[in-house]
Formats: structure tokens, C-alpha cells, sequence
């Protein structure tokens, strides 16, 4: 049921100019379930004149019919589900449930998308002098090159996509070769909706080739890249020696500020479902728990019993509750923050070690008591692990929260509206949530500050950077 993956590019689904495919494996098992395309300079080549050629094109479609086009895809999509998610669960590990949720929220981030398209608005300035009109005009800021991450193989997709599009911008996709099949059939439901030829474009191949050489082309006009902070920063450093825009969404090492006065129940409840969701591997995972000296030990304590209460195995299976790692990198990751934990004095209370002889799979893991020189208190681990340590003051919290040169998401628990207040004017982050889940929405902003990037893949700004504002000052003659 798993389908090799093709490149797409001008409104053709074809093997690379060589033939040259990869591996995809299944991280449940470690067999070979299929293999995807490898894009070679000759293709890109073809990638960019078509790019170029499918911008003049899609500018000229009306912000309505460019909606009515990505609605009918949104639709597609949904259609789709339960023959995307099994493939997404496939390829990269989460459970069946998460990959239908993310394929339904992607259908959903194209709707949002469609209705921007249609509220691009420019405005009117008032004149100094009569019988003249000032206008700012959007326009769309030309071809997109895209670099997407495989631990939300479509989600990372569809907001660069989706927004593009709604713009009026063409785009050529480079996304994961370690899940590759899942976007595709997102780009499918695109190109069966109509969106012409040489609009969408969608690469594989090697990462470093391949942005090397697409991001200070003259063709590309805009850059999205979502992953590893170090990469983030290569690829802005070369966009901004070519005058490109860009929109980075980098790591992070999100913070969770649970007070004295919160409800701990609740606070156990959601956070741990949120730190275990796609084990662990989220940029806006809850890495950092900081609790209060007062509710420290029953929250700890509950934390641990829900941890160990997670069902572990092939995503798949109707009871898994979190699948495998992506890929062994991950694993290998993993252990070694959990010695370098245990070397620093770390206590390991659940979890901290791989299961079974097959496949990625890791223990949803605690580290209560680690100290600020360990390893996974200053690098993302990106896996099933929370460290959870106590904090006495609202400062304390506050500067812990802020050590680090991240600031990508947070997570606070308090009932009080004064301390609510006061956290989220205190730390340094894109977002920030409390009380609830409340993040990642199409119609909410998504970003980070310092070392976790810049511009925002959601809400309403999330369009803005995909258009040039134009001002044209008119006197009539």
C-alpha cells in the first residue's frame, strides 16, 4: 500500500534525470517499504523555468478563483485521509490517530489559506494635495523555494504551500526523503484541483545540494525553511547575501512554568499528552518543566505514573498511544542524553531506554533534578524526554525560562490572572500558552524570536511575507 514517490515538477509526476532513488524505511520495523525520487541539477534546472514560468501564470488568477482552487484541494485532501495517514504512519512513525489528525489539520490550514487569499488588502493614504491618490498595492513577491522537515511531513508543507499560493507566488518544495510519500499526495490534491502547471513543484534529493543551489538562484524570490537552528542560520546567511526574503522556523527547548496555585491534575493531563505527541520530535515540544517548590512532589509523581502508562509500539495498532522514532539518529540521541543526564546527577524516573530489537522505539522518559550544565538542558532533545526540575520564585521561573537562546513556544499553569499576566509579558517567546493548548491554529501566529527564527507561518502575518507592498502616489493631468 506504500507508493514509490515521483518528482513533480511542471505538472508531471517523473523519476529524477538519472533514475537515482533512496531508501524509505518504516522506523516500526527497519525494512525498505518503498523508494523516492532523487532530483539531480538537470531537474531543478527544469524545476526553476517552470517556477518561473508558472508565477506569470498563477499572478494573473483573481484572489477568488485562486481560492476557489485551493477549497476544492482543501476538499480533496479531506477526502483522503484515511488513504494519506496510514502511508504518513508508514513512513514516519505516529500513531494512525495523530497522522489523520495532522492530514484533517492540513486540509484546514488550505481553507484558512483560500479566505487570506481573497483579504489580501492593500490601502488608501490620504493626500496632501488634491486630485491625488495614494495606494499601497500587494503584490505577489515571486517563485518560493521551500525546505521541509520530516517529523510533520504534510503540517510543515501546507503552511508554506498553502500561503504561497493564496499570495499569488509559485513554489518548488524540497521536502523530506525520509517521508516522502505523505506530501506527495498533498501536492496531488493540489494538482487534481487545478492549480496549472509549473505553479507547484516538488523535489527530493540531497538536502545541501539541493538549497545550495536553489536559494541564491535569481529565479527564487523567497525562502521558507523550517528546521535545526545551525541550518536555519546557513540558509539565512546565504538567502541575505542574494537580497532574498525569508521566513525561518527553527528549534526550540519550550519552558513549562507550572505555579504553586495551579491545577496540577490538569497541568499532568495536558502537558504530558503534549510532551509524548509524535515522541517527543515537535519543535514546540514542553521540554523544560519548572514547578513550583509547593506542588513539585505531586506533580512529579503524576507526571511519572502517566509517562509509564503510555502505550509504546507500531503506529499502526489501534491501542499506541506513541510510535517509534523517525529514524536511529533519534535513538541514538536519545541515549545519549540520557547518560549524559545520569552522569551529572540526573535522576531517571521513568523511561531511558530503547524497546525492543526492532524498530526506533524509546521509553517515554523523566529526568527529575539535572543541572543546568547537562546536556538536554541546553540542546533540543527532540524526543520522548521531560526534565522536570523546581523552581521557589516567579524570577526564578522567569530566568530559567529565559537562559537559553531559544524562544520558539512556552507553557505556563496558574489561577491566577496576575501571575498569567505577568508570565507571558516576562518571557521570551513567539508563543505562548496557558492554562490550555492553545497553539499552532491556522488563524493564531506561528513563530518564534532569537535563535528559533523569524516570521510567522500562521495567522494572518503568515500571508505577508509572500507579498510586496507597492506604493503608487497619482495626480490626474
Amino acid at each position: 500500500m506504500y507508493p514509490n514517490t515521483l518528482l513533480y515538477i511542471n505538472g508531471a509526476w517523473g523519476p529524477g534525470a538519472t533514475g537515482r532513488t533512496l531508501p524509505v524505511v518504516n522506523p516500526a520495523n527497519g525494512s525498505q517499504i518503498g523508494t523516492v525520487a532523487c532530483a539531480e541539477r538537470a531537474d531543478l534546472d527544469r524545476a526553476l523555468a517552470a517556477a518561473d514560468q508558472g508565477f506569470k501564470t498563477w499572478r494573473k488568477v483573481s484572489a477568488f478563483d485562486r481560492s476557489k482552487i485551493m477549497r476544492k484541494a482543501a476538499n480533496l485532501f479531506r477526502e483522503r485521509a484515511d488513504t494519506v495517514a496510514p502511508i504518513l504512519t508508514l513512513e514516519q512513525g505516529k500513531p494512525l490517530a495523530e497522522a489523520k489528525g495532522e492530514v484533517l489539520a492540513g486540509a484546514d490550514i488550505i481553507d484558512w489559506f483560500a479566505e487570506e487569499a481573497r483579504r489580501a488588502y492593500g490601502r488608501v493614504i490620504p493626500a496632501r494635495a488634491e486630485g491625488v491618490y495614494q495606494l499601497v498595492i500587494k503584490e505577489p513577491v515571486g517563485p518560493v523555494a521551500a525546505f521541509t522537515p520530516w517529523n510533520f511531513p504534510i503540517n510543515q508543507v501546507v503552511r508554506k504551500l498553502s500561503a504561497a499560493l493564496a499570495a499569488g507566488c509559485s513554489i518548488i518544495i524540497k521536502a523530506p526523503e525520509e517521508t516522502p510519500a505523505s506530501p506527495a499526495g498533498l501536492i496531488r490534491a493540489f494538482a487534481d484541483a487545478g492549480v496549472p502547471a509549473g505553479v507547484v513543484n516538488l523535489v527530493y534529493g540531497d538536502p545541501a545540494e539541493i538549497s545550495s543551489y536553489l536559494v541564491p538562484h535569481p529565479v527564487i524570490r523567497k525562502i521558507s525553511f523550517t528546521g535545526s537552528v545551525a541550518v536555519g542560520k546557513q540558509l539565512a546567511a546565504l538567502a541575505g547575501s542574494h537580497m532574498k526574503r525569508t521566513t525561518m522556523e527553527l528549534g526550540g527547548h519550550a519552558p513549562v512554568i507550572v505555579f504553586d496555585d495551579s491545577d496540577v491534575d490538569a497541568a499532568v493531563k495536558t502537558m504530558a499528552f503534549m510532551k509524548y505527541r509524535n515522541a517527543g520530535q515537535v519543535c514546540i515540544s514542553p521540554t523544560r518543566f519548572l514547578v513550583q517548590e509547593g506542588v513539585y512532589a505531586s506533580f512529579v509523581e503524576k507526571f511519572v505514573t502517566g509517562a509509564k502508562a503510555i502505550k509504546v509500539g507500531d503506529g499502526m495498532e489501534k491501542d499506541t498511544k506513541m510510535g517509534p522514532l523517525a529514524n536511529p539518529r533519534r535513538s541514538r540521541a536519545m541515549e545519549a542524553h540520557v547518560g549524559d543526564a545520569k552522569k551529572h546527577g540526573g535522576k531517571v524516573l521513568a523511561g531511558g531506554y530503547p524497546v525492543g530489537e526492532k524498530g526506533n522505539f524509546f521509553e517515554p522518559t523523566v529526568i527529575t533534578e539535572l543541572p543546568k550544565e547537562a546536556m538536554a538542558m541546553n540542546q533540543e532533545p527532540f524526543g520522548p524526554l521531560a526534565i522536570i526540575n523546581p523552581f521557589r520564585s516567579f524570577d526564578d521561573a522567569v530566568a530559567e525560562a529565559n537562559r537559553l537562546p531559544y524562544g520558539l513556544a512556552a507553557y505556563a499553569w496558574t489561577r491566577s490572572a496576575k501571575t498569567a499576566t505577568a508570565v507571558a509579558a516576562s518571557v521570551e517567546t513567539g508563543m505562548m500558552t496557558i492554562n490550555h493548548l492553545g497553539l499552532a491554529l491556522p488563524e493564531v501566529p506561528f513563530g518564534g524570536v532569537k535563535d528559533s527564527g523569524y516570521g510567522s507561518e500562521g495567522g494572518s502575518e503568515a500571508i505577508e511575507p509572500y507579498l510586496n507592498p507597492k506604493f503608487v502616489s497619482q495626480a490626474g493631468l
